[in-house]
């Protein structure tokens, strides 16, 4: 479902730590032996689209628009219009429930500290990192408040026993403020300010009065821009999958909301990751370290967002899910040892390696 300004909520890192060695296995619910559960990321991105808003209205005497103040094409029925004004992607983190291992817990040997984000995603060993957060969402900008025009009719107007008369006196006060105005620009005015200043204030306070008088006759237009979020978590390359639709009555919907046209988004991946070769020596050396730490090697993958008229967005990134799952030995972490390794949040690589 598309959400208005949906925004991740993360919280801190969970340390953990016992004196053991590290012994990785794949996590098997109520099977695996005692010991710290991670979870390796896939690669999920925000979309954010941020439309524009625009709402029209008929005005009050929109049927006397021409007769009185010879405006033509005024609107005679409300209507609603949305623009897409930018896409923009942030990839992050998510737990992959098929990427799940067991850091277990052996007595006589120094344990690793661990470090795990608030859903499971392996960040840290033997030492700290921070939890990573998406940046906060734009705002939407309400649209501003339009003035009663009630009130800046005068009260011969307001007592007045039909539309037509309303709209004919309004007129003739749209007439009388122009007079007016152009009076004081002239400097023909009995009231005409010596200051600049002043003249100025009282030019601008009768634009406002015809212009509030004047949209009982050609209508109101308000603008306003909204926020919409989505998240997308792609498994494998597309050329054009549906993201969302985009209606220009109704703004985004969903995928399957024929109401609005729709907008693609393509996965491709940038690399190509060699077929795993068969090798003795190799797979000897890989089964010693089969109780090491997993972790993601990813590979780089770009996203593109377009419709059918327009590319709205672009982005390369790389992702854990396109990539292949290696280990760290477990002498990396032994008693004799204690590498500190930091992984990316985001992907499941690692970022620094240090003894």
């Amino acid at each position: 479902m598309i959400k208005k300004l949906f925004l991740a909520a993360m919280c801190c890192c969970l340390w953990s730590a016992s004196h053991a060695q590290t012994d990785v296995t794949p996590f098997v619910p109520g099977s695996t032996l005692e010991g710290v559960a991670y979870y390796l990321p896939r690669t999920a991105v925000r979309i954010t689209v941020v439309a524009e808003k625009t709402v029209t209205r008929p005005g009050d005497f929109n049927k006397y628009a021409e007769r009185y103040l010879s405006l033509r094409d005024v609107p005679q029925a409300e209507s609603t219009t949305w623009t897409i004004k930018r896409i923009t992607m942030e990839p992050y983190g998510i737990p992959d429930r098929t990427k799940a291992y067991s850091i277990r817990l052996k007595g006589k040997t120094v344990a690793p500290l661990v470090g795990l984000s608030s859903d499971g995603i392996l960040l840290s060993i033997n030492t700290e990192a921070e939890e990573e957060t998406l940046p906060a969402l734009p705002k939407g900008t309400p649209a501003e408040p339009l003035p009663n025009p009630r009130s800046y009719m005068t009260q011969e107007m307001l007592s007045a026993g039909s539309t037509a008369k309303m709209a004919e006196l309004c007129a003739q006060e749209i007439y009388d403020i122009r007079e007016s105005r152009n009076a004081l620009v002239r400097g023909e005015a009995d009231n005409t300010p010596k200051d600049g200043e002043q003249l100025k204030l009282m030019l601008e306070q009768l634009d406002k009065q015809a212009s509030v008088l004047e949209s009982l006759f050609r209508g109101t237009t308000q603008t306003s821009t909204e926020v919409f979020t989505l998240n997308y978590s792609p498994s494998k390359e597309t050329e054009r999958d549906i993201l969302l639709r985009f209606s220009q009555h109704l703004g985004a919907v969903d995928a399957d909301n024929l109401s609005g046209e729709p907008i693609y988004v393509s996965v491709k991946s940038m690399e190509t990751l060699p077929e795993p070769q068969p090798d003795e020596l190799v797979a000897k050396k890989k089964e010693k370290m089969e109780r090491g730490v997993y972790y993601n090697v990813p590979a780089r993958v770009k996203l593109t967002i377009f419709s059918l008229q327009k590319k709205y967005a672009e982005l390369e990134t790389p992702m854990g899910q396109f990539g292949t799952v290696e280990i760290l030995s477990n002498t990396l972490f032994d008693k004799k040892t204690t590498t500190k390794v930091t992984f990316f949040q985001t992907t499941g690589g690692t970022k620094d390696v240090m003894e």
